[in-house]
């Protein structure tokens, strides 16, 4: 059986002197790889032609910035034509170790999963270098992606450092994922929809004199939008649209429920202070039940949803040609 070809694309904007080291450590695993420099005021794109005698670098420009997730899928589609069979993500910053490549896409070559991230929260003598700011910011947004995505067993969703099979990106439908710094937790929702299965690698958190573009804190807010976006569409297209379950029925009385018993235990609480009289046994109790039967509802469904995580890898499934 031959051995698959390896993609690696490397996206470009305000990556300093790192990209050409870091292209220089890429191993002799990796088949083609795809530089594509989204307007960069470095010139990253012209540097790389200039400098690299290998063969197998391949640079793209833009004509403006686009962000990030347009110059990765600039990118993967390069990737695609090149006939890549499992195609590797890779910052130029080089925040990244190319070292890992193999094992990154082992669980992929393996035939155990569709999809793996880096995960720079599997110890934690790893996260000594990442500054507490990034740390909260990164919990934050992760947990978000985790509820919009339903992979809740991932530590590190927001991980750049990525590795998907060419025939579960052939069935991403691309036109409609983020083009900025929202491209990889839009990614795997749009992968929880093909029912794709999404790994972790154990991976050290890097950050050296090279000054990032994202500032996690401040993506926290325009990350909530999109995230609470995809949570709904999730939400509908797996319950109500794809299938429907006793866990539907559980979302479907959890909501109205606790909407009833917050609302009515406020007004009621306010009538209280208003009038300078406790409210009656009756009263509170019925604020409290719906209340309780709606948080033993959503619990339920959360628990449903967690384990509904998938489990069986789709590329073996999916027609088209195979390598490796």
């Amino acid at each position: 059986m031959n051995a698959p070809h390896i993609a690696v694309v490397v996206p470009c904007y305000r990556v300093g002197d790192a990209l050409l080291p870091l292209l220089e450590r890429i191993g002799p695993e990796v088949g083609s790889i795809h530089v594509v420099d989204d307007a960069c005021p470095h010139g990253s794109g012209a540097k790389v032609r200039a400098a690299t005698r290998d063969p197998r670098v391949r640079v793209y420009a833009h004509d403006r910035n686009l962000g990030v997730g347009a110059a990765v899928l600039t990118g993967y589609r390069a990737a695609l034509d090149a006939g890549a069979d499992i195609v590797v993500k890779l910052d130029g910053d080089g925040q990244m170790d190319p070292a890992l490549v193999p094992a990154l896409t082992r669980p992929i070559r393996d035939g155990r999963a569709d999809y793996c991230k880096g995960n720079r929260f599997h110890r934690l003598g790893d996260l000594r270098g990442m500054p507490p700011v990034r740390l909260l910011g990164n919990a934050c947004l992760s947990f978000m992606t985790k509820a919009s995505s339903g992979y809740w067993q991932l530590f590190d969703p927001t991980n750049g450092f990525t590795a998907i099979h060419a025939l579960v990106l052939a069935q991403l439908d691309t036109d409609r994922l983020a083009r900025r710094y929202f491209f990889e937790s839009d990614l795997l929702h749009h992968l929880n929809a093909l029912r794709a299965v999404v790994v972790e690698m154990p991976m050290p958190a890097r950050y050296g004199e090279e000054v990032s573009s994202l500032r996690p804190m401040r993506m926290v807010w325009p990350f909530l939008g999109g995230n609470l976006r995809n949570f709904l569409r999730r939400i509908g297209h797996s319950y109500f649209l794809r299938g429907f379950s006793i866990a539907s029925v559980e979302l479907l009385l959890a909501v109205p429920l606790l909407g009833f018993g917050l609302a009515f235990g406020a007004w009621q609480w306010l009538a209280s202070i208003h009038d300078g009289e406790l409210a009656s046994a009756g009263t509170v109790m019925l604020a409290a039940l719906p209340l309780i039967l709606g948080a033993q509802l959503l619990l339920s469904w959360l628990n449903f949803d967690v384990a509904a995580e998938p489990r069986q890898p789709i590329h073996p499934m999916l027609p088209g040609p195979r390598h490796g």
